[in-house]
């Protein structure tokens, strides 16, 4: 049962984290519009595809994901 305690506490640490980057994500301009992101627009089509800040983001869920299993 406490290997359960623990996974939910993890998880709800992990949806609070998620939620103050989603919160916070509009008042750091940098995020989404970092040098490596695609943007290509034609016309009235716009198409974006933000692989640096993918990576980025994978980055710091696998250190924090890492240090947690510790």
């Amino acid at each position: 049962m406490s290997d359960l305690g623990r996974t939910l506490i993890f998880f709800g640490l992990l949806l609070l984290v998620l939620g103050l980057v989603l919160s916070l994500a509009g008042k750091l301009p940098w995020i989404g519009h970092l040098p490596g992101d695609i943007t290509i627009q034609r016309g009235r089509f716009t198409f974006y595809f933000p692989i640096t800040t993918c990576i980025l983001i994978s980055v710091i869920v696998s250190l924090v994901l890492y240090f947690f299993r510790r």
